[in-house]
């Protein structure tokens, strides 16, 4: 039976039952614990040439390119393979994998069906075993080709990691062209990879911090027009429809939304001090939830939505304070030398990012959401606003060396085993990267 979804670009993605000999080997048992400490080895997979016409090989390059770029993940070079897969239905020579020490072997094919659609299929074999533990067959509009090998990928990923994948997702940032005096910043959206990126705003007025709603394909985010107020906008990338959330007096700062996409909270100057608030999207009703004659900024909600995470310098230095979603008194947590900034909570709940400024260096940081078990993650000059992938393993910042260059986008595991550049067309600043892809 052939199950169909409506894709987030429109398009209608046909994922069909799984193969019958997966269905029970799927999802019981995590092959590989993806956790700090100890002798860290990324598991190997040979990703095998996709049966097919052009689609064949093109799809089997972006699966090996994802994983190239997932850490835990490591593809084997396939000049290396000990056999040419024809029949990718077929179990392959599992003792000939051993011999290059594969631990999964990855076959496919893709290719167009009589109906002028694109067919792909896949099948995951675990070389210890012989037996196959993950396949699944997709249909879809050829143009959707790129989404079927990032959807097999978290596949893959989720089977042998038994965490989500993060391949699916989209990252919305700021296009920056021009000499550093005249910077020309729009914003555009790309596939994780870099790959299909598409600009969102003309360039005509600045535009500042984009924030992907969790919930939806919309953003928020800050633009500065010539002799005009800050103002708050949303906009749907889907529809291309944009609509003035606030505009306030004064400068504002970094809106966010909340876990359900309900709400935006963001930070309001008022005089030499700004405050925190929050506002209804339906409604527009906004609420204040900090009073303080210092300058909080930067919030960003927990996931369950109970707390939020920012940082203020209302004790003499900028550092980073917790407090309950309504408002309240706060609790510091950051206690380290140098001054805190841009916190963003994981989604899974159990880091909380930073930026962290010293002497002469910026890093990007996580630590507990009480403050403990701080660990720096990259660090130089200069390196700022983490953003976090939907499965909480991975996150995005920007590197701005100064000068007559500009920003460039980085993207590093929670555990700072490998850093990976971003590519983009020209320079980018202010990642935010969205949910996986319905």
């Amino acid at each position: 039976m052939l199950i169909t979804r409506r894709s987030a670009s429109g398009l209608i993605l046909g994922l069909a039952s799984s193969f019958a000999s997966t269905r029970l080997a799927f999802g019981q048992q995590r092959y590989f614990d993806v956790t700090p400490g100890g002798q860290f080895k990324p598991v190997s997979v040979a990703v095998t040439q996709f049966a097919g016409d052009t689609a064949g090989p093109e799809l089997t390059g972006i699966i090996i390119n994802n994983f190239s770029r997932s850490v835990f993940l490591a593809p084997i070079d396939p000049n290396t393979f000990p056999e040419r897969v024809t029949n990718p239905d077929q179990p392959p020579q599992m003792d000939a994998w051993k011999g290059i020490n594969a631990q999964f072997v990855v076959t496919g094919r893709s290719g167009a069906g009589p109906d002028g659609r694109l067919q792909t299929e896949f099948r995951l074999w675990d070389v210890s075993t012989g037996a196959q533990v993950a396949g699944q067959q997709y249909v879809t509009d050829p143009n959707n080709s790129r989404r079927v090998a990032h959807i097999i990928s978290d596949a893959i990923f989720t089977r042998i990691t038994g965490e989500k994948g993060f391949f699916d997702t989209r990252v919305v940032f700021v296009d920056e062209t021009g000499p550093a005096e005249r910077r020309r910043k729009r914003l555009a959206i790309m596939d994780q990879d870099g790959a299909n990126v598409r600009y969102l705003t003309s360039g005509g007025d600045l535009v500042v911090t984009p924030r992907f709603s969790p919930s939806s394909q919309d953003i928020t985010y800050m633009s500065f027009g010539v002799a005009a107020d800050p103002k708050v906008l949303l906009l749907n990338i889907e529809t291309g429809q944009r609509e003035i959330v606030g505009n306030f007096p004064g400068m504002t700062f970094a809106p966010r939304f909340s876990p359900d996409g309900q709400k935006i909270v963001m930070s309001l100057q008022e005089g030499d001090s700004s405050n925190l608030y929050e506002m209804d999207i339906r409604s527009r009703a906004t609420t204040r939830l900090s009073e303080s004659s210092a300058i909080d900024t930067s919030p960003s909600f927990s996931p369950d939505g109970s707390q939020l995470v920012f940082d203020s310098d209302r004790g003499g230095t900028q550092q980073i304070y917790v407090m309950a979603a309504s408002g309240g008194p706060a609790q510091r947590i950051s206690f380290g030398d140098g001054h805190y900034s841009t916190p963003v909570w994981s989604p899974k709940g159990d880091y909380i990012a930073f930026t962290k400024q010293g002497a002469s260096t910026f890093a990007i940081g996580v630590m507990k959401p009480d403050g403990s078990g701080e660990r720096i993650l990259t660090e130089g000059f200069h390196n700022e606003g983490p953003t976090w992938a939907p499965n909480g393993l991975f996150l995005m910042f920007f590197r701005d060396p100064g000068g007559e260059s500009g920003a460039h986008i980085f993207m590093i595991d929670v555990f700072g085993r490998a850093e990976f550049p971003v590519p983009t067309p020209s320079y980018a600043s202010d990642p935010a990267w969205g949910p996986l892809l319905a």
